[in-house]
């Protein structure tokens, strides 16, 4: 297809194939299983990840930013929902069906679940809901969760035979950031990892010690802030390569920063670091860059896609950007010069204050931010896990606001050309468009192709009401999964049909969600999808069973239109509010058989 740009049209309708994939199971399911729906903030899980298991198509792994053990709100003063000095936050979830079920663990580490009121908060070791060794390290796991499974390595390298290992990166922090550091900086990748994720999943000591001890992956000095990463483990037995284990991320130094990318063979006991990009900070274009996806082709050519920010071109639209490209044909020993790809448009229309900053929103005023909607999320038909029968078809998914403001869409686009310049579908609108009010307005978006290429997945959360002026009308967030089906035989080969919905989650309001100050709300940067042989699965952020409260709102609103938080009292979330205010969750959808 280089050089060819093949509109969607050209296929009619999707083929729906007989095969489980391409239909939908009944309903949805939480994933954040461990989650209490009271009270704020342990209630509160975003910005899931999801990995399934291509040596067990049915073992899935999730992660996400879970608060399950932090302090109750009216520990201490009843108007702070902090979040608890040294308490973790990177949740771990487990399912062995296929996502028909799901259990998380619980282990032991530095807890304040029991810190209730009102008496202020003495973190303690006692029960966790999230990765464990990191207190015992000197450290703080702090959520933005990447989960990736490869092949285990033994006495011959490594093989499916020797079984799977489960790798999850992520944020860390100094435990004690003024004495005894672990690591210079603010915030290092670390990557926890599991041979035996059913002892795992049990929890107790014996699941704990079915951990490995985590190990630090970025290098920094006392001014780094590595961010937003990544992982991907090489999991086609017919690559070069296979068993490495690659890890992106931006390494924040003030505003700007390389973007990074660290590569381990050895299973993740070392990580080999290179500098891909520049550090981009110019003023009026190149002013950052960050949402990196690392993926592997059935040859281990590794892929690093990106977004490059840039100012808008005219005053009141929102800011353009770019996806970009660099690539590795020697697992990672060297890279490719950045490639331009396409221009995207960041869904950013309306700023809003959350206590330090102004922030993008989409929903409405004090509304959740969207800073990475447009970032590139991307897959891969590499065959998994042998290579056989793979395509190494590339297709991207993402949220953009190229039509203005309450017409965002859900753009796909794919390449057959090994994601070059110039052999990129011109990108396409796929979510569900209603009439009136009622209509999907994108989001976060993540696609998932199958291993053999013939089934493309997309799942992404939308807003389905207009941007709110003020904070007392309803909103609504949905989580939506759409199927396509690619022949990979005959003239049509390569070229993703029209999309379909399979599945739409339960609506709610995303009012209920908030950052711990309370000042917005707050969703999380993703959503991912997955896809085997056999099935599809997908986990997208939910809001259906939390409720709204009107003090917080009317508290919000004075803080948006300028005036101080003392013209309108801060409220006391538990005493204030419903219940179960702030309740988000995981949820999940599969279509296993």
């Amino acid at each position: 297809m280089k050089g060819k740009l093949w509109p969607l049209g050209v296929v009619a309708a999707a083929l729906v194939l007989a095969v489980p994939g391409a239909t939908a199971a009944a309903g949805d399911r939480e994933v954040s299983v461990g989650s209490p729906s009271s009270p704020f903030s342990q209630n509160k899980q975003n910005e899931p990840a999801l990995a399934m298991d291509a040596g067990n198509e049915l073992v899935l792994a999730a992660g996400s930013n879970d608060n399950i053990d932090m302090e109750a709100c009216n520990a201490g003063d009843p108007t702070t929902c902090p979040f608890t000095a040294g308490i973790g936050g990177s949740g771990i979830y487990f399912s062995f069906d296929g996502g028909k079920s799901w259990t998380q663990p619980t282990y032991t580490g530095l807890t304040a679940r029991d810190c209730l009121g009102p008496a202020a908060c003495t973190p303690h070791v006692g029960s966790i809901g999230t990765l464990p060794w990191y207190y015992e390290n000197g450290l703080v796991s702090d959520g933005d969760p990447a989960l990736a499974f490869g092949p285990r390595p033994g006495p011959n390298g490594f093989s499916w035979s020797n079984g799977s290992r489960l790798y999850y990166a992520n944020l860390s922090s100094n435990l004690n950031a003024k004495k005894d550091e672990t690591f210079k900086g603010v915030e290092a990748i670390y990557v926890s990892r599991t041979d035996d994720p059913q002892t795992a999943a049990l929890g107790g000591a014996a699941g704990k010690d079915a951990w490995k001890q985590p190990v630090q992956v970025s290098q920094q000095s006392s001014a780094t802030f590595a961010d937003k990463e990544q992982i991907w483990a090489d999991n086609a037995a017919s690559s070069e390569f296979f068993g490495n284990v690659y890890v992106c991320w931006e390494n924040f130094v003030a505003s700007s920063g390389p973007l990074v990318v660290a590569t381990s063979r050895d299973g993740g006991d070392s990580w080999d670091l290179k500098k891909v990009t520049a550090a981009h900070a110019a003023a009026g274009k190149h002013w950052g860059q960050s949402g990196c996806t690392v993926r592997t082709d059935s040859a281990g050519v590794v892929y690093v896609f990106y977004e490059e920010f840039q100012n808008p071109d005219k005053v009141g639209m929102p800011p353009t950007g770019t996806h970009f490209l660099v690539k590795s044909f020697d697992g990672g020993a060297t890279w490719t010069k950045p490639m331009a790809l396409y221009t995207v448009v960041d869904p950013c229309f309306a700023a809003s204050f959350d206590g330090t900053s102004d922030r993008c929103v989409e929903d409405g005023v004090a509304g959740a931010r969207n800073d990475l909607s447009a970032s590139p999320s991307v897959s891969i038909a590499n065959g998994a896990p042998t290579g056989a029968g793979a395509t190494d078809e590339i297709v991207n998914a993402w949220a953009d606001g190229r039509d203005g403001l309450n017409n965002e869409h859900v753009l796909f686009s794919y390449s057959n050309g090994g994601g070059d310049p110039g052999t990129w579908l011109t990108p396409t609108s796929i979510e569900a468009v209603k009439t009136g009010t009622s209509r999907d307005r994108g989001y976060y978006a993540a696609p998932a192709l199958s291993p053999t290429g013939g089934d493309a997945w997309v799942v992404y959360n939308a807003y389905t009401t207009p941007f709110r002026t003020t904070t007392t009308t309803t909103r609504s967030l949905v989580g939506v999964v759409v199927h396509a089906s690619i022949p990979t035989s005959g003239s049509s080969k390569g070229i993703v049909g029209s999309f379909s919905e399979v599945h739409r989650g339960t609506a709610g309001d995303p009012r209920t969600s908030s950052q711990n100050n309370l000042v917005i709300e707050f969703l999380g940067d993703y959503v991912y999808a997955v896809a085997g042989n056999s099935y599809a699965a997908a986990v997208w952020n939910d809001v259906r069973g939390g409720a709204d409260c009107p003090a917080i709102d009317a508290w919000r609103a004075g803080v948006q239109t300028a005036t101080t938080s003392d013209d309108v009292a801060k409220p006391a979330p538990q005493v204030d509010c419903p219940a179960t205010f702030g309740n988000t969750d995981i949820f999940g959808w599969t279509s296993a058989p």
